[in-house]
């Protein structure tokens, strides 16, 4: 681990390679798991106003637990996520015709209905962020459903931090991933 301004950074981002290989796991990350995606107040807010935007996107099994659940919902460990269909997969799931998972959020944007790309925790992963009071903790989170992505990512030698740049500079700004760069050419 490593501090970088206000977080704690662990040197998995630079030490492990990751690169998403959906035509392996048909983007199993959005059905699998106990849970939605986390979701900060900001994105609280936005998902409510952009939801009729979205919908257009959506599967009608999303739509349904959305119109039930809402746009959000608080777990049983008090945190905001994106809700699930029947327990399975986020509410915000669309398929293409091969299987594949998609994020009806992000084909909103992609067509231009919407300026909000995507929940950050799902832009950021495979790393997650743990907010604290004085700090950011920045970690990679490994999971098996996501080994071929690892492959791919040594097969490439891709850095998770390279993999995730663009949602890095999203989450902390251009200069925190200038310093993490420099950071990363030490090692």
């Amino acid at each position: 681990m490593f501090q970088l301004g206000k977080t704690i950074v662990s040197e998995d981002l630079i030490e492990k390679e990751f690169v998403c290989n959906l035509h392996a796991c048909k983007g199993a990350c959005c059905i699998e798991g106990e849970a939605g995606a986390p979701l900060t107040s900001v994105e609280i807010k936005t998902l409510e106003e952009i939801y009729p935007k979205v919908k257009p996107f959506l599967r009608p099994e999303g739509i349904a637990a959305i119109e039930i659940q809402g746009t959000h919902i608080t777990s049983d460990l008090n945190e905001m996520e994106t809700p699930l269909v029947e327990g399975k997969e986020c509410v915000y799931v669309t398929f293409k015709d091969n299987g594949t998972a998609s994020c009806g959020i992000e084909d909103a944007y992609n067509a231009g209905a919407v300026a909000f790309r995507k929940p950050i925790s799902c832009h950021l992963y495979p790393v997650r962020v743990q907010e604290y009071s004085e700090f950011s903790a920045v970690n990679y989170h490994k999971w098996p459903i996501c080994n071929d992505a690892c492959s791919l990512g040594k097969e490439l030698k891709v850095p998770v931090y390279k993999f995730v740049k663009e949602a890095l500079i999203r989450k902390f700004g251009e200069s925190w991933y200038l310093a993490l760069e420099k950071i990363a050419a030490k090692v």
